[in-house]
């Protein structure tokens, strides 16, 4: 029974791999669903960047190309970063000499990082820059979502009882709203699945609001309307499955 589930593994990889093989997209422009993963290192802009400073963001992206070379598709991406410029947020807590004293009365190990995250509806075509493969060149997209961020405080072995789940909650700054992002670079999908890639430059603007009722150390609401931006470069990897003859999808 081993064997013959071998065989029939074998025997299916092998037709799979021969029916890539015979695949050439100098041919035409072929449909393709594809999931992508990427990474983009983003400096800040607007008020964003009075809150914090550069960070990265990974994710994975779920595109359709067609025969037009039309491209549809959604994305999330997780935001992340250790440069924090509102630094005086915990200040109220802090003795003369700058520190939090924990519940066992030595100093607090507090670290405050950056998190966030963005998801997207998009719409976008892919340009070719000559014959010998149509499906390969400059990608423009354009789309709409939501976007959200926030300061992350994470005590060591939780020794700071002035940094509840609750009480984090007034100095934590959570933001989101509506954004619209754009994104223009190169993109190449080959015959082999390992070599198809993309990259080039993102821009993201986003129109938030802090969701907080109550900030502790300003002791007031924050309501004002924001205008977060974030500029970055993007490159990913992506895994095609080519449309055939048949309805077949080999990657």
């Amino acid at each position: 029974m081993k064997k013959a589930v071998l065989l029939f593994l074998t025997f299916s990889l092998s037709h799979s791999f021969t029916s890539l093989a015979q695949l050439n997209l100098k041919d035409s422009i072929v449909t393709a669903p594809m999931f992508c993963f990427s990474y983009a290192f983003q400096i800040p802009a607007g008020d964003m960047k009075d809150r914090f400073g550069v960070s990265s963001s990974v994710g994975a992206d779920f595109m359709v190309k067609n025969k037009k070379n039309w491209v549809f598709g959604a994305d999330f991406h997780f935001i992340f970063g250790s440069d924090i410029k509102e630094s005086s947020i915990l200040d109220g807590m802090k003795t003369n000499q700058g520190e939090i004293i924990g519940q066992d009365g030595q100093y607090a190990d507090i670290a405050i990082s950056e998190r966030g995250y963005t998801t997207c509806a998009k719409i976008g075509k892919i340009f070719p820059l000559g014959k010998p493969n149509k499906n390969s060149g400059i990608i423009f997209t354009t789309g709409a979502g939501f976007m959200q961020h926030k300061i992350r405080f994470d005590i060591a072995n939780n020794t700071a009882p002035q940094l509840t789940k609750e009480t984090k909650k007034g100095y934590d700054r959570l933001t989101n709203g509506f954004l619209l992002d754009h994104f223009l670079g190169y993109m190449f999908l080959g015959n082999k699945r390992l070599m198809n890639f993309y990259g080039g430059f993102e821009f993201t603007q986003a129109f938030t609001q802090n969701r907080r009722s109550y900030n502790w150390d300003t002791m007031q609401r924050d309501t004002k309307s924001r205008y977060d931006v974030l500029c970055g470069i993007r490159i990913g990897f992506i895994i095609p499955f080519y449309k055939r003859a048949g309805k077949t999808y080999y990657y």
